[in-house]
C-alpha cells in the first residue's frame, strides 16, 4: 500500500481496506449567468462542489481533482479566473488539484463562451462506506442549508427570470438584497470537510446531496425499500430566490421541490437518539441545520418522499 499512498499523497495506513470513489460532473447552464455577468471566478467552485459533494456522501475523503476547460478561442484572463475558482474549491474540499485539459475548438463554441467538466477521486474504508442500508422507520432526517440555487435548474431559472419575467442580471427584486446576477452566481456549498468531521463522531446512516431532481428525487436514492421519508416543509425557511422563482414563473410547489434544493443542500439520515449531537456539531462546524423529518414505514415498499405542512 506504500505505492497507493505515494500516488495519491495521503497516508494509506489510515485506511484498513481503502476503496476509491470517483465522481464527474459539470456546472451546466449556470455558466450562461457567468457569461452575462462576465464574472468567471466562482464557477470553478461550483465545478469542484458538484463532484466532491457526490463522493463525500459515501463517506469518502476527496483526494484529488482534475478539470476540463473547452472553448472556441482561449481567453487567458477568463481561463485564469476559472482556474482560480477551481483552486479555491479544492482548498475548501481539502483535495489536490493535480491537472486537467484545456481544449481550444474554433467555431465549436459561441464567442466568449466555454464549458467545464470535472473529475474527483476520494477514498474510504470499505467498512465505513455510508450506503443507507441500515436506515429504518424512526430515524431522524436533518437538512443542512444550501447557499442558494447551487448548480441545478438553471435552464428553468433563465426561462422564468429572463425569458418570461424579462429581468436582467442587474435587476433587483423585492425579495433579494443584491442584483439578480450576483444571487444566481452564488457558489455551490462544499460539504466535504463537514461530512468527514460529522462521521468521525456521529452515526450517520445515509447522506444525500440535493442536486438536480431536488429533495423529491435525490433523497430516496439513499434509503432502502420498505421505508419512506416524511419531510416537514415548515421545518426551515425557504430562501427568497426560490420564492421569487415560484412567484414570477407560476411554478407550482411540487415542481419546485422536484427541480431545486429549496434551501436544503445536504440531507443526513441518522438514529433519532443522535439528532441533538449532530445538530450541535453542525452548528459548531459553521453550518445551519434543521430537523426536517423522519423515516416512516412504506406500505407499498417504494422508497419515496412524502411532504407534510
Amino acid at each position: 500500500m506504500g505505492g497507493f499512498g505515494g500516488l495519491f499523497g495521503f497516508q494509506a495506513n489510515k485506511y484498513k481496506e481503502p476503496v476509491l470513489v470517483s465522481g464527474t460532473d459539470g456546472v451546466g447552464t449556470k455558466l450562461k449567468i457567468a457569461f452575462l455577468m462576465d464574472k468567471h471566478d466562482t464557477v470553478g467552485i461550483d465545478l469542484v462542489a458538484m463532484c466532491v459533494n457526490d463522493i463525500a456522501v459515501s463517506g469518502a475523503e476527496p483526494l484529488f481533482f482534475l478539470d476540463y476547460f473547452a472553448t472556441g478561442k482561449l481567453s487567458v484572463s477568463k481561463a485564469q479566473e476559472v482556474v482560480k475558482g477551481i483552486a479555491e474549491g479544492c482548498r475548501q474540499a481539502g483535495c489536490a488539484l493535480i491537472g486537467g485539459e484545456t481544449a481550444e475548438m474554433p467555431s465549436f463554441y459561441p464567442d466568449g463562451e466555454y464549458d467545464l467538466a470535472g473529475f474527483a477521486v476520494g477514498a474510504v474504508d470499505r467498512a465505513k462506506i455510508i450506503d443507507g442500508k441500515t436506515i429504518k422507520p424512526g430515524d431522524a432526517i436533518i437538512g443542512l442549508a444550501s447557499s442558494g440555487l447551487h448548480s441545478n435548474g438553471y435552464s428553468l431559472v433563465r426561462r422564468v427570470l429572463f425569458d418570461k419575467a424579462k429581468l436582467t442580471v442587474t435587476s433587483r427584486l423585492p425579495e433579494l438584497n443584491r442584483p439578480l446576477g450576483e444571487v444566481l452566481l452564488t457558489p455551490t456549498r462544499i460539504y466535504a470537510k463537514q461530512i468527514l468531521s460529522l462521521i468521525q463522531d456521529c452515526p450517520i446512516k445515509g447522506i444525500a446531496h440535493i442536486t438536480g431532481g431536488g429533495i423529491t428525487e435525490n433523497l430516496p436514492r439513499v434509503f432502502p425499500q420498505g421505508v419512506r421519508a416524511r419531510i416537514n416543509r415548515k421545518a426551515w425557511s425557504v430562501p427568497p430566490i426560490f420564492q421569487a422563482m415560484s412567484r414570477l414563473g407560476q411554478v407550482d410547489r411540487e415542481e419546485m421541490y422536484r427541480v431545486f434544493n429549496m434551501g436544503i443542500g445536504l440531507i443526513l439520515v441518522l438514529s433519532a437518539n443522535a439528532e441533538a449531537t449532530v445538530l450541535e456539531k453542525t452548528r459548531a462546524l459553521g453550518d445551519q441545520g434543521w430537523l426536517i423529518g423522519e423515516m416512516v414505514s412504506a406500505a407499498d415498499g417504494k422508497p419515496e418522499v412524502e411532504y407534510v405542512d
